[in-house]
């Protein structure tokens, strides 16, 4: 059967040879394929109407028809490779029912306050919606401008917004915190953007590349600088790569999740269905280091808190151990792992990384 992977790849080449209207189709299509909740050839096989799929109208639905009634070969190309669908990926956690039950929160998550559509409320209802016991709202910081990134004074207002919130969850008797965090965005030798004080003032911070991001040559040591950064607790999209967009940076990956794990810093499976980073062949070799994981939609939409489910099946089908994924922790537990991570980095010779460098990255993610 052709699955909707294969379909995802035979849309996005037909976009690579088409133009105007129709390539804006194909490859809309292509990216909700990643996401729609069955098989399209299952859909035929039922006689459903291949319309009922999200970004399909007649005339691809037609196409699709052709294509599950006589399957093309289908290689995909690296910078296309290791991308679960959404129905992939509820096959797994199926197989693995207790990781669902065990999740307790999302730790990467956009608002209004830089390049979100949700509120910081409208974010936390919806994962309440979904159980979850905590949120971390992760908005960008000042060097990234593009994507309206907060300095110190909006993100102090951020957190006064924030600390309300909880307080009228709370009065609601809502078992529900949203923590305070940031995606500080890192430069190439891993410094951040905003003063280590502010940061220490937040419940958990995320560091993230968003500069030099299609450098060829081996980028071991800007990853072992952002984990030395005394400012972060978890490495966010570590690979950087984007769906047919880019492949990501390339790393001695055992190096940089072995480095990880001697500080107990976590790395991030962020999983936004164009990213999906780490891959699952990534995180075996982070399973082997014995790293911590962090699970993250990056969403920028409540709707989207919905990619938790990529997260969670690639850490399933990398078999990460249960105790070595952050989101299972209760948010007491989160705290005090910041704490110790916190007061570790305090104790260590400073190095490179941690200081301000406040600027506009030049290749975003």
């Amino acid at each position: 059967m052709l699955d909707n992977a294969a379909i995802a790849e035979l849309l996005i080449r037909e976009a690579e040879g088409a133009d105007g209207h129709r390539e804006k189709a194909f490859r809309r299509a292509a990216h909700e394929a990643f996401m729609w909740p069955e098989e399209a050839a299952a859909l035929v096989a039922a006689g459903r109407s291949l319309q009922d799929l999200a970004g399909i109208g007649p005339s691809l639905a037609k196409r699709l028809h052709r294509w599950i009634d006589s399957p093309p070969d289908v290689v995909v190309p690296a910078i296309r490779r290791e991308f679960l669908t959404l129905v992939q990926a509820r096959s797994v956690l199926a197989k693995n029912p207790g990781w669902s039950v065990r999740l307790n929160g999302d730790l990467q998550m956009h608002t209004t306050w830089s390049d979100g559509a949700g509120t910081v409320a409208e974010m936390a209802t919806a994962a309440v919606q979904r159980g979850y016991k905590f949120i971390g709202i992760t908005d960008h910081t000042q060097g990234l401008k593009i994507a309206g990134g907060l300095d110190e004074s909006r993100l102090q207002a951020q957190g006064r917004e924030i600390v309300a919130l909880n307080k009228q969850l709370r009065q609601q008797k809502i078992e529900f915190t949203v923590l305070r965090s940031a995606e500080v965005n890192l430069s190439p030798d891993g410094q951040g953007d905003m003063r280590s004080a502010a940061l220490r003032k937040l419940d958990l911070v995320l560091g993230c590349f968003h500069s030099s991001l299609r450098r060829t040559e081996d980028q071991t040591s800007r990853y072992i600088a952002g984990l030395r950064n005394p400012d972060i607790q978890i490495l966010g999209h570590p690979q950087t790569r984007v769906y047919n967009r880019r492949e990501g940076l390339k790393a001695d990956w055992s190096k940089v999740f072995t480095e990880a794990a001697r500080l107990d810093k976590a790395v991030e499976i962020d999983g936004y269905a164009d990213r999906q980073d780490l891959r699952v062949s990534l995180l075996k070799i982070a399973r082997k280091a014995g790293v911590r994981i962090s699970l993250g939609t990056d969403a920028h939409h409540p709707d989207q808190l919905a990619f938790m489910e990529l997260s969670l099946a690639a850490a399933a089908l990398a078999k990460i151990p249960t105790d070595r994924i952050i989101n299972f922790m209760s948010v007491t537990q989160l705290k005090e792992w910041v704490a110790s991570v916190r007061a570790s980095a305090q104790s260590r010779p400073k190095v490179a990384g941690g200081s301000v460098r406040s600027r506009q990255a030049s290749s975003l993610s």
